[in-house]
């Protein structure tokens, strides 16, 4: 079992720049191979934020693109979301998840856009970091 521990978040100003990591411990070695950021608003369901894959392709929700870059360091076992020109609809507790299930994979870039609950995505999650950004 692999557990992940986010870090990086905080309080910013819209327009503001944050850098969230969430590190991976434990068997790592398959449960790393695809990764995403997902959020939850309070009130709100959980939504995916971003995701990469096992080749390296990255898909991004449409309401992040050209804002959030992901990336996955996987020499320190570390996924990062860089978070530019952050708006106060990005206000969110954020989570990391690993060990992708094949269900996202075969979900393929749609995977944002599929009813139902994101939590059937992956098998691993951190406890999140909190984003806040005030106008």
């Amino acid at each position: 079992q692999v557990q992940l521990v986010e870090s990086g978040g905080g309080s910013v100003q819209a327009g503001g720049s944050l850098r969230l990591s969430c590190v991976a411990s434990g068997y790592t070695y398959s449960a790393t191979k695809c990764m995403a950021w997902f959020r939850q608003p309070a009130g709100k369901q959980r939504e995916g934020v971003a995701g990469i894959d096992v080749n390296g392709v990255t898909t991004y929700a449409e309401s992040v693109k050209g804002r959030f870059t992901i990336s996955k360091d996987n020499a320190k076992n570390t996924l990062y979301l860089q978070m530019n020109n952050l708006k106060v609809e990005d206000s969110a507790m954020y989570y990391c998840a690993a060990d992708c299930t094949m269900e996202w994979v075969t979900a393929g870039p749609d995977w944002f856009t599929q009813p139902g609950s994101v939590m059937r995505y992956f098998g691993s999650w951190g406890q999140g970091t909190q984003v806040t950004v005030s106008s």
